[in-house]
């Protein structure tokens, strides 16, 4: 199921990638839920994954300049 998880990040992070991914039931990346979520080229997501306790952990969502928003996630592997 990781590896799977991460394939999906990538996807959802490359540049070319021009698409909708949307999360079904108990999606878990790094052991947080991301359970019903939608992702597109106007709502995309980062997630940085740490195996210490982050700075700033949690999730926020941020303008990217472009008329879109982004998801920036600093979370710790559970």
């Amino acid at each position: 199921m990781p590896m799977v998880a991460l394939v999906v990040l990538a996807a959802m992070l490359a540049p070319a990638a021009a698409g909708e991914v949307r999360f079904g039931k108990n999606v878990r990346v790094g052991g947080h839920d991301f359970s019903n979520q939608t992702f597109d080229s106007k709502h995309r997501a980062r997630i940085y994954l740490y195996n210490h306790k982050p700075r700033k952990e949690g999730c926020i969502w941020r303008s990217d300049g472009r008329g879109g928003r982004v998801k920036v996630c600093h979370l710790q592997r559970k």
